[in-house]
């Protein structure tokens, strides 16, 4: 069965217990999918226990919600779609980083395999998509880089960034302006103590940039030598 065949809150469901789990190691709930899709936790509830009876997830009770092998592959062929398209958008079209995201929440139900597939030709089987996720390729396979987040960096490491969270458009913005990018490299600095707060200077500039942590837990970076 394709994807294309799945509804589309089907599709969105196995799509969004993937993301919830892809970044983190907290167990995915029936609660944070409704707060992560906007949705009431009931009618969340019953989704789930439905695609479990369907084969899509494995759900035990006050347990954590996991995809079966079933479930994964339509999970993975979704978030090829999304990042294939968000790629697209920005590459082809000149859209922002900051503004794909809905777009491509509402055209990744619209196209069809053959046409992902010819995306994925035109763009040349790109691996990461504009935020540094990673782009699942044709079979399935995900390759996720070995990063942890930048708010672990200790001062004085260098690190490049590997992945940006695209969850708030402003704080794309925000980085942006700021010429902090997937592939960026950073240094890190202290900052005030007691501040939570991290000061980086980004390659190639002079001038510190001082972060919060709601920032620097939206970043992803690997540690250079």
């Amino acid at each position: 069965m394709s994807v294309s065949e799945l509804s589309a809150s089907t599709q969105d469901y196995l799509k969004a217990v993937w993301a919830l789990a892809e970044w983190s190691e907290t167990p995915v709930t029936p609660k944070l999918m409704s707060d992560r899709m906007g949705l009431k936790l009931s009618t969340v509830s019953d989704a789930v226990r439905k695609l479990t009876e369907q084969g899509f997830l494995e759900h035990a009770p006050y347990g954590a919600v996991t995809l079966t092998a079933q479930g994964r592959v339509h999970a993975v062929a979704m978030v090829r779609r999304h990042r294939l398209i968000e790629t697209f958008l920005v590459e082809t079209l000149g859209y922002r980083w900051d503004q794909v995201h809905d777009e491509a929440e509402t055209l990744e139900h619209a196209v069809s395999d053959f046409m992902i597939e010819r995306l994925a030709e035109l763009l040349r089987h790109p691996d990461r998509d504009p935020h540094g996720d990673p782009i699942p390729s044709a079979d399935g396979t995900v390759a996720r880089p070995d990063a942890i987040l930048l708010t672990r960096l200790l001062p004085g490491q260098r690190a490049r960034v590997e992945r940006i969270s695209d969850d708030d458009p402003q704080l794309l913005q925000f980085f942006a302006e700021n010429g902090v990018r997937y592939g960026t490299v950073l240094e890190a600095h202290p900052s005030t103590p007691y501040s939570e707060a991290i000061e980086v200077r980004v390659e190639g500039r002079t001038e510190r940039l001082a972060l919060g942590r709601a920032a620097t837990d939206a970043v992803w970076v690997e540690a250079l030598a």
